[in-house]
């Protein structure tokens, strides 16, 4: 006959993530009590919720961060635009260590000093940039002056979030939104279209047979659709790389050692450029 108390060392039935969800939802339930009648909870509850079921506060606070700047991206585009051209918006997000009183400055500096851009709005944990429009920043742009892509030039707006997860973390989200590039491709598309039509109506006047003047008008959209797509996906898989380098230098902190380099450098090169002391 088998010991009754050898089923605690059982392991117990699976739970998938659904289920997790509603166990952890209905827990927050519980912790909070039946007096609170509201739907919202505070950090600190939270917190304590995650004591009672084992979570490391670490964890629930990486969350928490990630949470916040989840809420402020807008839902994933479902439109027709999105669905003949591709996506018009790239997102980077990764927990890095420092304080958000010194990465955002940082990432500010490097989204005006290498991708030209100028501020838009800044909020405390929050800044939105988008392209400057010199004249003289323009040729910089077109003729990679520095030898750099400038990724983010094409952009509508770049914005940076900036989350503290603890005293030596935080989480960093940047989002850059090319919906104006997008839909310079979709009116780019509907000229050609429109250009098509009119070609395909000047061959059907002319007396030319209806297989050979309905070419244009399926043809050109065809190809302005795919070359349209074509560079929106190099726009922002371009855009893509310039945000996870910018967020891999903030992980390996060369922000920091970029500055004291580039004085020194500057030091270095005023010096030299010094005429020599006659004795």
């Amino acid at each position: 006959m088998s010991d009754p108390s050898s089923s605690s060392n059982l392991p117990g039935p699976r739970l998938d993530r659904s289920a997790l969800e509603r166990v952890l939802a209905r827990a927050a339930e519980l912790q909070i009590g039946p007096n609170d009648s509201g739907d919202e909870f505070t950090e600190e509850q939270l917190l304590d919720l995650g004591k009672e079921v084992g979570l490391p506060a670490q964890h629930l606070r990486q969350a928490l961060a990630e949470e916040r700047t989840r809420s402020i991206i807008p839902q994933d585009e479902r439109g027709i635009s999105a669905s003949i051209f591709g996506p018009s918006r790239v997102r980077a997000a990764r927990t890095v260590v420092g304080r958000p009183a010194d990465v955002l400055p940082a990432i500010d500096g490097w989204m005006q000093r290498e991708e030209l851009l100028i501020v838009k709005r800044h909020h405390a944990d929050r800044i939105v940039w988008e392209p400057r429009q010199d004249f003289f920043v323009g040729i910089k742009r077109a003729l990679k002056i520095g030898g750099r892509d400038y990724a983010l030039s094409n952009a509508f707006e770049v914005s940076a979030t900036v989350i503290a997860v603890d005293d030596a973390r935080v989480h960093v989200a940047v989002d850059a939104d090319f919906r104006a590039s997008r839909s310079r491709s979709a009116q780019q598309t509907v000229g050609t279209t429109i250009f098509g039509g009119m070609a395909t109506a000047a061959l059907f006047a002319m007396g030319v047979t209806a297989l050979v003047a309905a070419a244009p008008v399926v043809i050109l959209p065809a190809l302005g659709i795919g070359a349209a797509r074509a560079l929106q996906g190099r726009i922002v898989t371009r855009a893509q790389l310039a945000l996870e380098q910018l967020l891999d230098r903030l992980e390996r902190g060369d922000f920091g050692r970029a500055g004291a380099e580039s004085l020194l450098g500057a030091i270095v090169a005023a010096a030299n450029s010094l005429p020599p002391r006659r004795r």
